[in-house]
């Protein structure tokens, strides 16, 4: 198994302190919001993709530590337990603390790391899944509770997963020998 890993830390749960306006015909044509919100507090989001079956595996805490990786991995071994997991991820403290090693101690052979270099967390594909979710559900999100952001982030993961998507890398364009502008790859 190739598992694509990454965390989103610090996913503010941010609410309303007044309502929303709804709009107004010939005052306002979008829903109008005060610039004044209260914050319930952070989420850090941990999540894998499958890059065989292209599906989302995820985790969400309230903090973020080797305890909450080692959680992550437990879990991995679960849905895996004959398979070895191969992990591409950065290079986080946490992913080499004395804990995580610990841990690893305690499955030898069941997972293999593979470091993306630094300054390049684009390589990883999980980081496009973060950025896409970023753009559709947590971009200007208002929440009344922790809990409900918690809510939001697992129903839109989950209807991810009812439609899997399978990355495939490519190094030219599919049926094109020619790039836009008539360069020619």
């Amino acid at each position: 198994m190739v598992i694509s890993y990454d965390e989103k830390p610090g996913i503010q749960a941010i609410g309303n302190v007044y309502p929303d306006l709804m709009p107004v015909e010939g005052h306002y044509s979008t829903i109008e919001r005060d610039y004044e919100y209260k914050r319930h507090g952070t989420l850090s989001l941990l999540a894998g993709i499958d890059l065989i079956s292209g599906r989302i595996y995820y985790k969400v805490f309230e903090k973020h530590r080797s305890w909450e990786f080692i959680q992550f991995l437990k879990e991995l071994e679960l849905i895996y337990p004959e398979e070895k997991i191969k992990i591409l991820m950065d290079n986080h403290k946490i992913h080499t603390s004395i804990e995580t090693r610990e841990y690893l101690g305690t499955v030898p052979d069941k997972f293999e790391f593979v470091f993306t270099p630094k300054h390049a967390s684009w390589l990883n594909i999980i980081e496009s899944f973060f950025s896409k979710m970023t753009r559709s559900v947590l971009r200007g999100i208002r929440v009344d509770s922790i809990k409900e952001l918690r809510e939001r982030i697992s129903q839109y993961i989950d209807q991810v997963n009812e439609k899997t998507v399978i990355f495939t890398w490519r190094y030219k364009m599919e049926g094109r020998d020619e790039m836009p502008g008539g360069i020619t790859i």
